[in-house]
């Protein structure tokens, strides 16, 4: 998530990008340790609250390379491909 961030932020150069991406790691770190730790009077772990902040930039990439990869309709689990005549 932090290096594609930085990569939108930064240009496409690699002496910025890794950089960048260390920085945005950090302070996307510091955020939601600030966050599991004032939430609730309970601890959360630090795990979650970056799965659940993190979780939703990977399906959003999926969705929109998916489009480019798969076309316009992305295959189905329904339709496993095989014989059958």
């Amino acid at each position: 998530m932090t290096p594609r961030a930085a990569r939108v932020i930064f240009g496409p150069d690699h002496r910025r990008v890794i950089p960048g991406s260390t920085v945005i790691g950090a302070v996307y770190l510091l955020v939601c340790d600030t966050i599991a730790r004032t939430l609730t009077r309970a601890e959360i772990p630090l795990g979650v609250v970056t799965s659940v902040a993190g979780a939703p930039c990977p399906l959003w990439l999926l969705r929109v390379k998916g489009r480019s990869v798969y076309g316009r309709r992305l295959p189905t689990a329904g339709r496993a491909g095989g014989g059958g005549r």
